[in-house]
């Protein structure tokens, strides 16, 4: 018998349901994340019959199961998978769709559907999931047709991870998931995609001399990489591509980790919360080499304005990205790796530019605007000082950081380093609140054996604070280092700048307290609302709470020590404003109100 069928001599009658799973099992997938439901039941059963090959794992929100897939998915460069009911279980996917589509996550997210005979009539839990999903998946299905079940899995695994990947949607009505065969099955069909054609371009040799020209005339070039060096595998080229070339290298909040955050060459993230150097050495290039970028509003700020001094080399597997927010002088469609491992081959002493002034020019930058902060004294932990002291003890070992949304991420991205890719899990492009907890179960889930940090705020950590029964009931020791300073942090930065300070909402605490009207002494109290340590306890979780820099050190040395989940739970000051290195020559009020 062919490997692509099954025999009804060897197993009895297979449904709709058990045929969608071992045809992801035929895709390689291993972890699912799944929450139950009427229209979903039928899949969950085919789940239990195939624990031994496929590990089920039951978010206690449908959000938080999309959020731990993508964490599995950045982390590992595979396909993360989840499953929802119809209704209100499919609709809680939808920010986790958009999520995966503007930071290009691979991602196959499966729903349950109401029956065939009741879509469209309203029925109970039906949504046209589909239809609302449209615009934010890379594509979708609605399986109509039983037979069609393993070529709908077979495309959806292969346009979620060819090309640009992205996220892909399959509905499947609960009567044809209960639909049975008793004949042989073949999983794989062939495909139905003419439209689709991702197949990477070859590179063109006249290109790459283009390229290696342009360096060899440039006094000032400066690479400019995003998430899509990390997409395409590009790291370990690209680091022997800047190494060789000695050309300075900033990063996109995507593309942390491309390059080691560490090494001299690196000028760290560059935009409107990155470094003073890299942004102004990226105002002041002769020679930008923009790979795997999509020239965000976040880096370039007034795009009129951004890199105007400097030839723009722009490569990119999507023709879509090119010329789309900047002209390229030279336009390179092709997948990034594959352009990287040309120029290391074809790069000679020769091709290497005259850069002593311009290191000269970034040394002194560097020393002028070095990422710093202001220590306040009387023994408060500074969340920038949390950050760096988590990275001086977490630095050695495996580790991976998931981060939420807020002034945290952007600490993060400022005060840890990343020295190799797929170790920085972030909800960049949507900056969806709620993704940090999720996202690094999703992560320890895919590697049982590290150290996984969800670095959170304390606004953004309570919008999926019941994954915490998730960490404990499957076993999944993440960390959570919760900077808590009971307030919303990057709105209220924003307050502080733009509205002298009135607060709108963003303080987290009871309504009649002072600091709800912006009255209060500015530091906060001896009581913490919620109290996080407390909630830990009620999932069973060790956790400790600290306000002290002195202890802080012993604290994390805890966090990380302790078996299982582990909750730190640090009061900071809320008067800290992430820096704000402003792009382009736009100032950050007219990128943030415009």
């Amino acid at each position: 018998m062919s490997t692509d069928t099954v025999s009804r001599k060897t197993q009895t009658a297979l449904n709709g349901a058990d045929i969608l799973v071992e045809a992801m099992i035929r895709q390689g997938v291993d972890t699912v994340f799944a929450y139950p439901g009427g229209a979903s039941m039928p899949l969950h059963q085919a789940l239990t019959f195939r624990r031994d090959q496929i590990r089920t794992i039951l978010p206690r929100h449908e959000q938080g199961g999309i959020f731990a897939a993508e964490g599995y998915a950045r982390s590992t460069g595979k396909i993360g998978v989840c499953m929802a009911t119809s209704g209100p279980g499919a609709t809680n996917l939808v920010t986790g769709l958009a999520d995966a589509k503007m930071d290009s996550i691979p991602l196959v997210a499966i729903t349950g559907q109401v029956s065939r005979k009741f879509i469209g009539t309203d029925a109970f839990q039906e949504t046209p999931i589909v239809e609302v999903c449209r615009a934010i998946t890379k594509h979708h299905y609605l399986i109509t047709r039983f037979e069609d079940v393993p070529r709908v899995i077979k495309e959806a695994f292969y346009v979620a991870r060819s090309g640009r990947p992205g996220p892909v949607l399959v509905d499947f009505p609960k009567d044809v998931q209960l639909e049975k065969t008793a004949e042989e099955v073949n999983y794989d069909p062939p495909m139905r995609l003419p439209g689709y054609h991702p197949e990477p371009r070859p590179v063109n040799p006249a290109q790459i001399r283009q390229v290696l020209a342009a360096i060899k005339r440039s006094r000032k070039p400066i690479l400019y990489v995003g998430g899509g060096a990390i997409n395409s595998g590009a790291s370990e080229e690209l680091t022997k591509f800047a190494r060789r070339t000695g050309i300075p290298v900033t990063m996109t909040l995507m593309g942390l980790g491309a390059f080691p955050g560490s090494d001299p060459q690196s000028l760290d993230m560059l935009g409107m919360h990155g470094t003073v150097y890299a942004n102004y050495a990226i105002n002041d290039a002769d020679l930008l080499l923009a790979f795997g970028v999509r020239f965000d509003d976040r880096v370039t700020g007034k795009i009129s304005e951004f890199a105007v001094h400097g030839k723009v080399i722009h490569v990119d597997s999507d023709p879509a990205e090119i010329h789309k927010n900047r002209e390229a002088h030279i336009p390179i469609i092709a997948d990034l790796k594959d352009v990287l491992a040309a120029l290391n081959q074809a790069v000679t002493d020769g091709d290497l530019p005259e850069m002593q002034d311009w290191w000269a020019q970034l040394k002194q930058w560097k020393t002028k605007h070095p990422l710093t902060y202001k220590d306040p004294g009387h023994d408060l932990i500074i969340p920038q000082y949390a950050i760096q002291e988590l990275h001086r003890q977490t630095a050695s070992r495996e580790t991976y950081i998931a981060v939420g949304v807020g002034q945290h991420q952007m600490w993060a991205a400022q005060f840890y380093k990343f020295d190799r890719p797929r170790q920085w899990m972030s909800s960049s492009g949507l900056g969806a609140m709620g993704f940090g907890l999720p996202a690094a179960m999703g992560v320890q889930a895919a590697h049982p054996n590290a150290l996984c940090i969800d670095i959170d705020g304390d606004g953004s950590f309570q919008m999926n604070i019941q994954e915490m029964a998730t960490l404990v009931c499957e076993k999944l020791p993440v960390k959570m280092f919760v900077l808590n300073n009971q307030h919303l942090g990057m709105v209220m930065q924003w307050e502080d700048r733009f509205h002298a300070g009135n607060r709108a909402h963003t303080y987290l605490g009871p309504i009649d307290h002072p600091e709800a009207l912006g009255q209060g002494s500015g530091q906060i109290g001896a009581t913490t609302y919620p109290n996080f340590v407390q909630i830990a306890a009620g999932y069973g979780i060790p956790a400790r709470q600290v306000r002290s820099k002195k202890e802080l050190p012993a604290a994390i040395a805890e966090m990380i020590n302790t078996p299982g989940p582990f909750l730190l739970d640090i009061i900071c000051p809320y008067q800290e404003h992430v820096l704000p290195m402003i792009p382009g020559g736009m100032t950050v009020k007219e990128i943030i109100l415009e």
